[in-house]
């Protein structure tokens, strides 16, 4: 609960609103009911989440980078994002390549999924890095027009 503030802030940064969208957290009361319900809560029922980033000389969260299970893909969802910052020093590619040995490694899971929102073209060109193949434009269960990416077989991109 002490990254309350965080994720406020995170969650109500312009790149995150306008790549992965609002959430609802305007509050520290709303911060708070995110981590239980959200982070705490995928946890609790998949065993995996989100991951706090944080720099090597400090406690101080700088972004989050984990696994999300969505009912409408078969394989887990790498998602990333940093306060704006630490964006574009490496630190995203850093701790979604460790995410992804740790998936591999440790959880057991090969093949992973991650969805772009159309022009987030930061996201796309780290994805390509990591060795993700892009699968087409998708629509979710939502509705909501996105672009789909995956790593092809297990293991794959984590090179």
């Amino acid at each position: 609960m002490s990254d309350g503030s965080f994720f406020l802030r995170l969650l109500n940064d312009p790149s995150w609103l306008e790549n992965i969208g609002d959430r609802g957290v305007h509050s520290d009361a709303d911060a708070e009911s995110y981590i239980k319900n959200s982070i705490w809560a995928h946890y609790h029922i998949y065993g995996y989440g989100m991951y706090a980033v944080q720099l090597n000389s400090t406690s101080l969260p700088i972004g989050i980078c984990g696994l999300v299970k969505r009912d409408f893909l078969s394989a887990p969802d790498l998602g990333f994002a940093l306060l704006p910052e630490y964006v574009g020093q490496g630190f995203a590619s850093e701790a979604a390549r460790g995410l992804m040995l740790h998936a591999q490694n440790e959880l057991g899971i090969g093949r992973l999924y991650a969805i772009a929102r159309r022009g987030n073209y930061r996201s796309v060109r780290l994805l390509d890095r990591l060795g993700f193949r892009y699968e087409g434009p998708y629509a979710t269960p939502e509705g909501e027009q996105v672009e789909l990416y995956a790593t092809l077989s297990e293991g794959e991109g984590l090179t």
